[in-house]
């Protein structure tokens, strides 16, 4: 079968509206690939057919051969300020983890450092209400922790065990290392607004909306990788999980909890089946 893949020039912020004047199209193709016991659902971008607002971050355009796996190590005992040392980088730069400008203060989180634009795809706290210039980001007794002003203290990554090292991956992924180099905690397992290629999101996560552009705080909408195997975009006020509160699926249901929401470097969206056909 050949496969459709979205355009590479396709950057879509997860707002009630479009970050570029051009609407996204999924459709959800029922015919699907078999291969080693997975099953894959193509969602293509078709105009003209069902409508989907935009609620991804597809970020393809910027995944080069240098997006790899490569790590930035940040030992216990670093820290960020907003006034001067304002984030981490990853090896080639093309990501950073630390503050970015919000309203009136800064928010904390990991942006494409690469342009002359921050584009945020992961928020930490993002509810919360912007952090004032006095705030300290330090990775210290293992943990990832923001000081506020008045000995005021708010974790960043809640994790078991303790972690000893960090890295900034040209993937996107913020990662917590424990002392033998295990990951105790990595932004890819817990996702806010945007799915990067090679995050996948499984079965009970959601990616929610931002306010705007600038503000990252929770937005109107929802879009849930359900445990039935369906992809379901919601209101984020609605509290069921009814046809009646949807307004765009995949139409997948009851193919099982081991589905997953995926993005590949040549800015292919798909779900993924690997258990293959229920």
């Amino acid at each position: 079968m050949t496969k459709k893949s979205l355009s590479s020039e396709l950057i879509i912020l997860i707002t009630g509206w479009a970050f570029i004047a051009t609407h996204c199209f999924f459709e959800f193709e029922g015919e699907t690939e078999s291969k080693n016991n997975e099953e894959t659902f193509l969602l293509t971008s078709m105009a003209n057919t069902l409508f989907f607002p935009p609620l991804l971050l597809l970020l393809s355009a910027f995944s080069t051969a240098t997006a790899q796996q490569r790590h930035s190590n940040i030992s216990r005992g670093s820290s960020l300020t907003p006034g001067s040392n304002l984030s981490w980088p990853s090896p080639s730069g093309l990501y950073a983890f630390g503050f970015h400008q919000q309203g009136n203060g800064y928010a904390v989180g990991i942006f494409l450092a690469g342009g002359a634009e921050k584009t945020v795809v992961w928020t930490a706290n993002r509810d919360e209400p912007p952090i004032s210039k006095n705030a300290t980001l330090l990775f210290t007794d293992g943990r990832l922790v923001l000081k506020l002003m008045q000995g005021q203290e708010m974790s960043i990554a809640i994790h078991d065990e303790p972690a000893s090292s960090a890295s900034m991956l040209d993937s996107g992924n913020f990662v917590l290392y424990s002392s033998d180099q295990r990951i105790v905690w990595q932004s890819f397992e817990h996702p806010t607004e945007t799915l990067l290629p090679g995050q996948h999101l499984i079965a009970k996560q959601q990616l929610f909306s931002s306010i705007s552009q600038t503000n990252h705080s929770t937005g109107m909408f929802r879009l849930q990788m359900q445990a039935d195997g369906n992809l379901v975009a919601y209101p984020r006020k609605t509290t069921g999980y009814t046809p009646q509160d949807a307004y765009w699926a995949s139409g997948t249901f009851g193919t099982g909890d081991n589905v997953t929401l995926n993005l590949d470097d040549d800015g292919l969206l798909y779900l993924l089946n690997s258990t293959g056909p229920s």
